[in-house]
C-alpha cells in the first residue's frame, strides 16, 4: 500500500462483502464455522457464497453469515437458509461448487436442491 487513496479503494472493495455478512433481509444464509466446520471446507463455501450473492445482484435479499456450531459435524461443511415464512434448509457436505448452485438455483431462482440438503442424505 502506497497511498492513502489506494488504502480508501481497498475500503471501498471489502464494504459489500461487510454489509453482506451484518444485513438484515429476507432470506439469511448461515454457514457453520466451528472448528469441524472450517476443517471440513467450510471457509471456501462461505467466501463463494458471499461472491456469488454479490456477483448475482442478489445483496439486496440475501444476507450471508456464519455461526458456530451447529451440531451435526459428520455433515460439514453445513449451511441453513431461513427465509421468511418457510422452513429452514440445511445444505450438508458443502463445497464451492455446490454453493454456486445453491445461490443460482434457491437463492436466486427459489428452488430447492433436495439432493444437497440433510433429508436428501441416505443414511
Amino acid at each position: 500500500m502506497k497511498s492513502l487513496a489506494e488504502l480508501q479503494a481497498i475500503k471501498e472493495k471489502m464494504k459489500d462483502k461487510v454489509i453482506l455478512r451484518e444485513g438484515a433481509n429476507n432470506i439469511r444464509v448461515v454457514v457453520g464455522m466451528a472448528t469441524c466446520g472450517i476443517a471440513a471446507g467450510a471457509r471456501p463455501v462461505l467466501n463463494t457464497l458471499v461472491e456469488e450473492v454479490s456477483n448475482q445482484g442478489l445483496t439486496d435479499k440475501v444476507t450471508v453469515s456464519q455461526t458456530g456450531c451447529i451440531g451435526i459435524c459428520q455433515f460439514e461443511p453445513v449451511v441453513e437458509v431461513f427465509e421468511a415464512g418457510k422452513e429452514k434448509t440445511t445444505y450438508v457436505k458443502m463445497d464451492s461448487e455446490k454453493a454456486k448452485r445453491v445461490v443460482e438455483e434457491h437463492l436466486k431462482g427459489g428452488k430447492v436442491i433436495a439432493e444437497y440438503t440433510l433429508a436428501g442424505q441416505k443414511l
